[in-house]
């Protein structure tokens, strides 16, 4: 199959998907440090690669993908060479040292002035308890709802009340839970559904419907996918969730074609415009992906459209 380079439209006259979590990697170009604890992961994927995985055109948003920490601007120009060349990648949530003050400030004036960058993510799914509540990391993210970039947060369940302090400490910040918190599908425990709905009393926080195939066990049933994916659609509401693939990671567990159908699945039991909304709208909008970009004295900058 070879790459596809012009969108269609899906026969169903819906707008075509825009996934809002993919990765990109070339241990050949970067170092990423936790792709040795992962054979089946480490080998190049590229855009070249997921426009053939994908069953159909989709457009994407690139999150930072744990390269070396000292790599995140390289990172950045490869993804964007690639973007020169297959507009279908949208934007990119860079990598930000959202715990070091000074870096943190200038790498988000840097941002706020590159038309590819869409939001920031600071992965803290392996940091110690209290990571995000020091007065360094908040006033980043602060900093971050100032510059008009949501923050997208991929933290485990055990960590979901802590983010949702920082949610209420950073009101004026969008925050985007990854993976809806990294539950474990067959057994969702009360924990985790207080967390989120908890998070969703936040107007400042959305979910994105990612990843749990990857936290599943081998035999679990898509049913079980399904019933999860639709309770977190019953507590954010359709209006703020977003579809994520998280590929290739969730290669691990199950196919692309697979796991856009468990959510289009989920989605049925919903009014007939939540599909648009999850699938589409909600990522234009979290991401400003409708933004055009216009000269500023400092360079290009993001205007609304």
């Amino acid at each position: 199959m070879s790459e596809r380079v012009v969108p269609t439209t899906p026969s169903d006259g819906l707008r075509s998907p825009i996934d809002s979590h993919v990765h990109f990697w070339d241990p050949r170009r970067l170092t990423y440090p936790w792709l040795g604890a992962v054979p089946r992961l480490n080998r190049p994927f590229t855009p070249g690669d997921l426009a053939v995985a994908a069953p159909e055109p989709v457009d994407v948003v690139f999150v930072e993908a744990g390269r070396a920490g000292q790599q995140a601007l390289d990172e950045l120009e490869w993804v964007r060479s690639e973007a020169e060349r297959r507009p279908w990648i949208r934007g990119v949530v860079a990598h930000a040292p959202l715990e070091d003050p000074s870096r943190a400030a200038a790498t988000i004036r840097r941002y706020v002035h590159d038309p590819l960058v869409v939001g920031v993510r600071r992965n803290v799914q392996d940091e110690p308890a209290g990571f995000t509540t020091g007065a360094d990391f908040r006033a980043a993210v602060r900093l971050l709802g100032e510059a008009g970039l949501p923050f997208d947060a991929c933290v485990r369940r055990h960590q979901m009340p802590e983010l949702a302090e920082l949610a209420e400490a950073c009101p004026q910040t969008l925050i985007v839970l990854d993976h809806l918190g990294k539950p474990s599908p067959a057994d969702p425990d009360s924990s985790w559904r207080q967390a989120m709905r908890r998070l969703a009393r936040q107007d400042n926080v959305v979910c994105k419907l990612s990843g749990l195939t990857t936290e599943a066990a081998p035999d679990t049933s898509p049913e079980v996918i399904v019933s999860l994916l639709r309770e977190a659609l019953e507590i954010f509401g359709p209006d703020r969730c977003l579809y994520g693939s998280d590929w290739p990671v969730m290669t691990q567990a199950t196919q692309y074609a697979t796991w856009l159908e468990l959510v289009r699945t989920a989605l049925a039991a919903f009014p007939g415009e939540a599909a648009d909304a999850v699938l589409h709208a909600n990522a234009v909008r979290t991401y400003r992906l409708d933004r055009i970009t216009v000269p500023t004295p400092h360079g290009p900058r993001r205007e609304p459209v």
